[in-house]
């Protein structure tokens, strides 16, 4: 069960970095491109916790690596709420 639920999280995450990745390509509103990278980010933090969960031993811990994934994207995202002004 942790495992479909893992997968759907991924699977939304992806979804949404798609889908503002075509509204900034039409667009070209720079918002939106902090966002899809955001996305793109938390996406790839929900691939390396269904690699760490469902794949790996237990004695094999990639939390840190997941914490610092997800800090990275959110931290793309502050930056162009912050810096970024059109």
């Amino acid at each position: 069960m942790a495992a479909l639920i893992y997968s759907l999280c991924a699977l939304t995450a992806f979804l949404c970095s798609w889908l503002l990745f075509a509204a900034w390509r039409r667009s070209r509103y720079r918002l939106l491109l902090w966002g899809a990278l955001c996305f793109a980010g938390l996406t790839f933090g929900n691939l390396v916790l269904i690699v760490d969960k469902i794949f790996l031993p237990v004695e094999i811990d990639l939390s840190v690596w997941r914490y610092g994934i997800t800090l990275v994207a959110l931290l793309i995202l502050l930056y162009g709420l912050i810096f970024d002004t059109e």
